[in-house]
């Protein structure tokens, strides 16, 4: 274990960093953001994470909607979703050229954000909602993490536009739609038929179809709060 003592870690950036069981004892913390997957955060001895679970439903109630059992829900959410987007690239389109390529602090830009979406649906809806054993489309974005990307049919090479990202989007929409206008309840709730290789996702042992979906619709939502924090930061550095 690690242990910092007397430390000045003033503007310190903690980037894809496990901090699971870490504690701060006596520190000074102000001005602090903290973005990722955080569960059971104890700030003076309060659990705050039921309190921004709460307000983070009410700020964007697809969240509700996401984790329904109801397919009726889930079309709406996907509806939701889609329809941000739309509105979102509308207004990256706005911009001067070039602008859905910019990165802002470092993380992806809009096309890139996009890609990565591309390979969410191949790996999490394709391989594990529909059990296909297709190669990933090779224009999707993996995080650096994923291993074997080239086996997998990724292609690092590749700098597509957004309008060719926009069209592998909308095909993939249409298969998610056409996909919940049918499922039943009984069906989300199957065990997902996840093919028996060692392609990406692994660790799906035991997730239901429900599960494998919502983690589709969750980084939909999640990646769309992350492209419209940038726009607006690209957008107040677009001419007038």
């Amino acid at each position: 274990m690690r242990r910092f003592d007397d430390e000045d870690l003033t503007g310190a950036e903690f980037r894809e960093c496990d901090l699971s069981g870490a504690r701060f004892v006596g520190v000074v913390m102000q001005g602090v953001e903290i973005d990722g997957l955080v569960t059971d955060l104890v700030v003076n001895g309060v659990d705050v994470m039921p309190y921004v679970e709460a307000e983070l439903d009410r700020r964007h109630p697809v969240r509700v909607l996401i984790r329904s059992e109801d397919p009726a829900d889930l079309q709406e959410a996907w509806r939701q979703l889609k329809e941000a987007w739309d509105a979102t690239v509308e207004r990256v389109q706005a911009l001067p050229d070039g602008s859905e390529h910019v990165r802002v602090d470092g993380e992806w830009s809009t096309v890139e954000t996009l890609r990565h979406l591309v390979f969410v649906h191949d790996s999490w809806f394709r391989r594990c909602v529909l059990g296909v054993t297709e190669p990933l489309t090779p224009l999707g974005l993996a995080s650096p993490f994923v291993p074997r990307q080239e086996e997998q049919g990724l292609d690092p090479a590749a700098r597509p536009g957004l309008d060719e990202v926009q069209a592998v989007r909308r095909r993939q929409s249409d298969e998610v739609e056409a996909w919940l206008a049918e499922v039943s309840p009984e069906g989300l709730a199957a065990p997902a038929p996840v093919p028996d290789d060692d392609r990406w996702p692994p660790y799906t042992a035991g997730r239901t179809v429900h599960q494998c979906l919502r983690t589709v619709l969750n980084e939909e939502h999640a990646h769309h709060g992350f492209a419209v924090r940038d726009l607006e930061t690209l957008s107040g550095r677009a001419p007038s």
